[in-house]
């Protein structure tokens, strides 16, 4: 054949040979096994059973199925949501100082802390500056696994929901099994701001953000994994110590070793730490300042779950277990609840309770003094006053330009936001009143020996008919008397006489100067103390007579800033205002309230070594009881009653208000140096005579005179004869208790 011009293929010999000549066999190529069909195994149930495993299957496919899509949408929303609450998600500095109000801090006479008010924010803290004690028992307590988790724990929730299960709870009711991370979820409020259009308040607000349930559960994931991926596990951690609230309106770490501490949150020891942690379970129930062995024992617990987790060594275990934190000395007194109320009350509310600022106050406030006037109180109630007994009793300790040093409104000293008997009771002070008309009476140019008749008195009252005034010791009358006489052995029918010779309306007038100014009686009674006041306004009061005649108003503020400002806002509305009485008459009325104390009714508030001016006062039926007196140094006012204003049983302000008010004093003067008062001397006004127009007082109302300068002598002043200072002795124990 003719060759196409293609290249032709190599020739290639069939081997049909073997290598001896012969012929080899022929290959075949192997034949394939036929397929045989799989023997089906031996059905191991019938037709029925079967078809229903049939169905089964089919449906398990179907949810299967179903599942798979159900799951991958549920991962898009996951997704989505996550990648929504990342995007709102705001720098850290911005998520440290969650409060929506601001803190009022108050600083006592020495520039110390000793109230707070608000929410406290210590300042700004990171979880890689606080002490390790303090970051690795938070980390103990509350999530075991935080380093190692993605924001929820599944373990957690399942855990949880098995503890509630069995405690007869719901299961998202209780223990939420929640990580760090979703409790900082809750602290953000899951980025929802507080508006007081949609919230009545602020506590509503957090109410939502802590609420619980399946729902809040649902919500806090994809925000739980969205700071996650924003933050790093020390910023969460950071959010989380500066945010949480850890009770005593301290909110964040900082603020709560401060508080209950005194010190930084970089300077807690293991015990501290474990306290501190403690507190995130329930921070009003363990607050060592609510309860110091609760929370002691809440620590316990703490630091044996740092132990094991092998936070804390054998050797630091067993120390910190020996030595439990207690409280500094500050937080242990809580002196001043009842000052920082009644100096919250007196600022005008944007810069005390709804303040968005951190408010700095400086005040008048003496701790020394203040703990002077607790455990004076508790120790006469402890071992002079009936067991069971529901007296109550208040005091006030200021300085004579009305600088409140001190003050006690309750048998229950530490409080916050309790009825304050020294200020907010208005009661009848009784004879403590009788000073402002013996005041007025000085004023007038009459003197400690001026004489006033002690006899029976009936006075026609428009409206009312005869008025007879009685003596503590009815029936018995001591004639012709000094005005200190009267005074000092609280007589009551010649006080009124006297009143009624200088005027009711005199002695109206400086008890107001003076800052009486509850609605004064008009009648005659007005001598008496029946017209109602303040321990604070009587007080100040008596502080207006030891200035030596001035008005006071009784302050505790000195100067109100905001943190950080070096010039104040404002500074004290108080202190010594308007003459009232004469220095003169001040000094006069001081001598004699000085015999008060010697020779009379007060002489059981007697001070070794100063000299104590005072008067007593005892109301109608034994309602209230006061003493208020002063040293140099100070005036104290105490009163007692029941706050249903029933009798008490037993106590006269010669009593146990005189009492208490020596126990108080005396704790106050202790190492102070003995001054003397600025009181006048008898011999000024003993050379002088007193015109004497003592008055008779007809049925109807009008007088004559008993005495005229004209055709009788004047008095003049004599010394009681023995007898007489007999009589006079015997009526003193008489009336020494009133």
């Amino acid at each position: 054949m003719a060759n196409n011009g293609g290249p032709r293929k190599p020739l290639v010999a069939e081997r049909r040979y073997t290598s001896g000549g012969k012929p080899g066999p022929k290959k075949t190529p192997p034949k394939k096994p036929a397929k045989v069909a799989p023997k089906r195994p031996p059905r191991k149930h019938g037709p029925i059973l079967g078809f229903i495993l049939g169905i089964l299957g089919f449906f398990g496919r179907l949810i299967f199925k179903a599942t798979w899509r159900v799951l991958a949408v549920i991962a898009i929303i996951l997704g989505i949501s996550v990648y929504y609450y990342y995007s709102t998600l705001p720098p850290l500095t911005q998520l440290l100082d969650g409060r929506t109000r601001g803190s009022v801090t108050m600083l006592d006479r020495n520039n110390d802390v000793f109230a707070w008010r608000g929410e406290t924010f210590g300042g700004q803290i990171t979880a890689k500056n606080v002490s390790p004690y303090l970051r690795e028992a938070v980390v103990a307590t509350e999530d075991r696994r935080f380093y190692h988790h993605f924001g929820v724990s599944p373990r957690g929730i399942a855990s949880a929901i098995r503890i509630n299960l069995s405690e007869g709870r719901g299961p998202f009711s209780g223990n939420g099994g929640s990580t760090i991370t979703q409790q900082v979820a809750k602290l953000l409020c899951l980025g929802v701001p507080y508006d007081p259009k949609t919230w009545k308040n602020e506590g509503e607000y957090e109410d939502d953000c802590r609420s619980g349930g399946l729902t809040r559960k649902i919500k806090e994931v994809p925000y739980a994994l969205a700071l996650e991926a924003k933050y790093t596990k020390s910023d969460i951690l950071t959010i989380y110590l500066n945010r949480a609230y850890l009770g005593a309106g301290a909110r964040g770490f900082e603020a709560a070793a401060q508080r209950y501490f005194g010190i930084s949150a970089a300077n807690v020891n293991p015990q501290q730490a474990a306290m501190l942690a403690g507190l995130l379970k329930a921070p009003t129930r363990y607050a060592p300042t609510n309860n110091l062995a609760r929370s002691q024992a809440r620590a316990d617990t703490v630091l044996s779950l740092m132990h094991e987790q092998k936070f804390l060594t054998d050797a630091e275990y067993k120390e910190a277990k020996a030595n439990p934190a207690t409280l500094s000395e500050a937080a242990q007194k809580r002196a001043g609840g009842y000052f920082a109320d009644w100096v919250m009350d007196d600022i005008p509310p944007f810069l005390s309770n709804d303040t968005t600022e951190d408010v700095i106050i400086h005040t008048t406030f003496d701790q020394r003094i203040q703990t002077a006037a607790e455990t004076a109180l508790k120790d006469v109630f402890d071992t002079k006053v009936k067991d069971g007994s529901t007296a109550e009793a208040a005091v006030i300790v200021m300085s004579a330009d009305g600088a409140v040093r001190a003050m006690v409104g309750g048998r229950q000293t530490k409080v916050s936001g309790a009825f304050n008997r020294a200020t907010m009771a208005l009661r009848q002070p009784g004879s403590t009143f009788k000073p402002f008309v013996y005041a007025a009476a000085m004023d007038m140019g009459m003197t400690p020996d001026t004489i006033v008749e002690d006899t029976p008195l009936t006075i026609n009252v428009p409206g009312s008919g005869p008025w007879s005034p009685q003596n503590y010791e009815k029936g018995v009358f001591r004639g012709p008397i000094t005005l200190t006489t009267a005074l000092t052995h609280s007589v009551n029918v010649a006080t009124v006489r006297l009143q009624e010779e200088v005027g009711r309306d005199a002695v109206r007038k400086v008890a107001e100067d003076f800052g009486f100014g509850h609605n004064l009686a008009k009648g005659p009674a007005l001598a008496l103390g029946v017209s109602e006041s303040t321990l604070i306004d009587m007080t100040g009061a008596y502080a207006g007579i030891l200035n030596g005649g001035s008005s006071v108003k009784p302050y505790g503020l000195t100067d109100l800033r905001i943190k950080g400002d070096k010039e104040p806002i404002f500074t004290s509305g108080g202190g010594i205002g308007e003459r009232v009485i004469s220095e003169d008459a001040a000094r006069k009325l001081i001598y004699m309230m000085h015999n008060v104390v010697e020779q009379g009714t007060g002489h059981r508030a007697k001070l070794d070594g100063y000299e104590v001016a005072g008067k007593t006062g005892t109301t109608q039926s034994a309602r209230d009881a006061w003493f208020i007196g002063f040293t140099d140094d100070y005036v104290t006012g105490v009163w007692m009653g029941n706050d249903d204003n029933k009798p008490l049983t037993g106590v006269t302000g010669g009593g146990l208000p005189a009492e208490i008010w020596h126990e108080v004093m005396t704790r106050v003067e202790k190492g102070q140096p003995a001054k003397p008062l600025p009181m006048a001397n008898p011999s000024e006004w003993q050379a002088q005579t007193q015109p004497y127009a003592g008055q008779t007082y007809n049925s109807d109302g009008t007088t004559t005179s008993a005495w005229n300068a004209q055709n009788a002598p004047v008095q003049q002043r004599r010394e009681p004869n023995i007898a007489e200072k007999i009589i006079n002795d015997v009526l003193g124990a008489i009336t020494g208790n009133r």
